[in-house]
């Protein structure tokens, strides 16, 4: 059971088990997107494709940004996922470290909005 904090009100304790709850749901969500990451990386491997895909970053990019009603702002939304894609970059790279292919074909720079 988490701990009550001094000054803290029902409401805020409601509210926090909420945010917790969400947290969890966001990192099953995000282990998930990044199990597919890697399958993608052993797929592209297997093509001989490279793993850095500009144009597949712009389009997921643009559809986050569409995708928006707020309250997040856009320039933020847009730098948690810009994270995310260099972070399955690197799955994806590992992917290939598994001797499926070249396991890096350029750096982990965020990709262009």
């Amino acid at each position: 059971m988490p701990r009550v904090r001094p000054g803290e009100t029902i409401e805020m304790r409601r509210v926090r088990r909420r945010i917790d709850a969400l947290d969890r749901r966001i990192v099953e969500l995000l282990n998930e997107r990044a199990r597919l990451g890697m399958a993608m990386g052993e797929a592209k491997a297997e093509a001989g494709k490279a793993v850095t895909d500009p144009e597949r970053e712009r389009e997921v990019l643009l559809r986050v940004a569409t995708t928006n009603d707020g309250p997040l702002l856009q320039a933020d939304l847009i730098a948690v996922y810009r994270r995310i894609i260099a972070a399955t970059r690197h799955l994806e790279r590992s992917a290939r470290g598994r001797g499926r292919g070249p396991a890096r074909d350029r750096d982990d720079a965020d990709p262009e909005p």
